[in-house]
């Protein structure tokens, strides 16, 4: 076996299906939706949606972000070692916004309402911010773990946008859809 590669005693069909399965059994995780931003080295803002996101440690308070390494935000964020970045927890009134980060627009940010915060683009409106200092990063296959030091948070009422089953707009208290035939 070469170097990165490890047994799995799965066959390329079984792993493309145990990779389908564990997709779909990921989409079944509720779970909030967040702008990640910072300054690109060419000095415009850029961000994208990320689903993957913790509190990591309250000493020192930090977050925890899975950035996908083909994102431009992810290449910007480079070694990382210090870059600010900010976490925005996006409102349920947010879906559209949530859209356009999820998209791959040059400029996600040209429609958006938002502001610098000195280096970090900081979005306007939205329930939480978080200006956070990247602490470690630590990459595993097609994501880069990002734990970031929160630095600043600014707090404002509003019902989460969360995901579930590939849908932006679920709703707690919603009947959950039946398992696939």
């Amino acid at each position: 076996m070469g170097l990165g590669q490890r047994e799995t005693g799965l066959g390329r069909r079984e792993q493309t299906e145990s990779a389908e399965r564990f997709t779909e059994a990921m989409s079944r995780l509720v779970s909030g939706v967040a702008v990640v931003s910072l300054r690109g080295a060419d000095g415009r803002p850029c961000g994208l949606l990320v689903s993957s996101l913790c509190s990591y440690s309250v000493d020192p308070p930090s977050v925890l972000v899975a950035l996908a390494r083909s994102s431009r935000t992810c290449r910007e964020l480079g070694t990382g070692a210090g870059a600010a970045f900010g976490v925005h927890l996006l409102a349920r009134t947010d879906a559209a916004l949530a859209r356009v980060f999820a998209g791959s627009a040059e400029d996600k940010f040209a429609d958006a309402l938002w502001e610098w915060d000195g280096e970090v683009p900081r979005l306007a409106d939205v329930p939480v911010y978080v200006k956070c200092r990247a602490d470690a990063l630590f990459p595993h296959g097609d994501h880069v773990i990002v734990v970031g030091e929160a630095v600043h948070c600014v707090l404002k009422e509003g019902e989460p946008l969360v995901y579930f089953h590939r849908r932006l707009d679920w709703r707690l208290g919603r009947a959950l859809p039946g398992p696939p035939d």
